[in-house]
């Protein structure tokens, strides 16, 4: 399964890179915390997500303001205007006139909000691991503690975020990802993303929302609390409220089965999806190990024994087999899939 990438732009002149994947009716998904289209694509357990999900939909991701192929925004204060003129960008770029939405984390208030102000445009609802009320998240303190860090030290923040979203992912994924956010955003954009978390409020919205929901949430979730969820559901006239097992916040971590299962099945799809990653053969594992170390196709020409051209062939079939567009793509896939080494 592959993806197409775009570009759009919103009211405010950003340009808006979103993803297409899958066939059938649409499911936009608005993503919490950074995203980065092509290295997420890159990470075999969020592409593995994604897969699911558009096993039966057309899945249409995008890279907020700020945020991975998007237009760098300023590093100010991010607003909840602004998300949902990335996400009404979005939705005109591919002329849906209703559509599925899921919202994941942070993704879940934009998503509340647009089925609040547009209800004639969805079909269900899905809300993931999100909250109505950013300041009942965590405590004051802890929330000063982290937006603080994150400013200073963006490199040991980002690692002590990956702890915090994904304590259930393996060495190397853990690893790629620590990587992926930095990649995705600056520390001012990483700051002004988690400040409109913690500020957020669309409680008085979700009386408004008319659509079928579902409100899905981790037991054990370490970033936002399995009660956050709950309320959101309590304020949805008929929400639908699952827990599914789990500690991690980030979807795509952990027993993922039992969450994408709850989320196919309301969708009026089977339970159980495709499956089926792509591999790579002995060699072009070599070649992308020598990627992720910064080898050019000389380079890795000179350490395998081959000619620059074969090893730039190598190259082109990774990329082709794998559905990446980037040397970046095969490095951090190679880091997610060998322990983070």
């Amino acid at each position: 399964m592959g993806q197409r990438v775009a570009m759009t732009r919103s009211s405010a002149g950003t340009r808006i890179a979103y993803a297409v994947t899958g066939s059938g009716p649409p499911l936009v998904y608005v993503s919490g915390w950074l995203s980065h289209l092509e290295l997420s694509w890159a990470l075999p357990a969020e592409r593995a997500f994604y897969e699911a999900l558009a096993d039966g939909r057309t899945l249409i991701r995008y890279d907020k303001p700020g945020c991975g192929l998007s237009d760098r925004a300023a590093d100010s204060a991010y607003t909840m205007v602004e998300e949902l003129a990335a996400l009404r960008a979005v939705v005109a770029a591919n002329r849906l006139d209703r559509f599925d939405l899921m919202g994941v984390s942070l993704g879940a208030a934009v998503a509340a909000a647009w089925a609040a102000d547009q209800p004639e445009s969805v079909s269900r609802l899905v809300l993931y691991g999100g909250w109505a009320r950013g300041r009942d998240v965590a405590a004051p303190e802890l929330q000063r503690h982290v937006i603080g860090l994150v400013r200073q030290h963006w490199g040991l923040a980002s690692d002590l975020l990956a702890d915090l979203f994904a304590p259930d992912a393996d060495a190397g994924t853990r690893t790629a990802f620590t990587r992926y956010q930095r990649e995705s955003a600056s520390a001012g954009t990483a700051c002004a993303m988690l400040a409109l978390a913690y500020q957020v409020d669309v409680g008085e919205l979700l009386a408004r929302i008319g659509a079928p929901t579902l409100v899905v949430h981790r037991d054990g979730d370490r970033a936002a609390p399995v009660a956050e969820g709950r309320r959101l559901a309590d304020g949805i006239a008929g929400a639908r409220f699952e827990t599914v097992p789990g500690r991690s916040h980030l979807p795509y971590i952990g027993d993922v089965a039992p969450l994408t299962s709850a989320v196919r099945r309301f969708l009026g799809l089977p339970g159980r999806h495709r499956g089926g990653a792509p591999t790579l053969t002995s060699r072009q594992r070599e070649v992308a190990a020598l990627i992720a170390q910064g080898c050019t196709n000389r380079e890795i020409g000179e350490r395998l024994g081959i000619a620059e051209r074969s090893a730039e062939a190598h190259v082109e079939r990774i990329r082709y087999r794998m559905d990446f567009r980037s040397r970046a793509q095969i490095a951090a896939w190679y880091v997610a899939t060998a322990g983070g080494n």
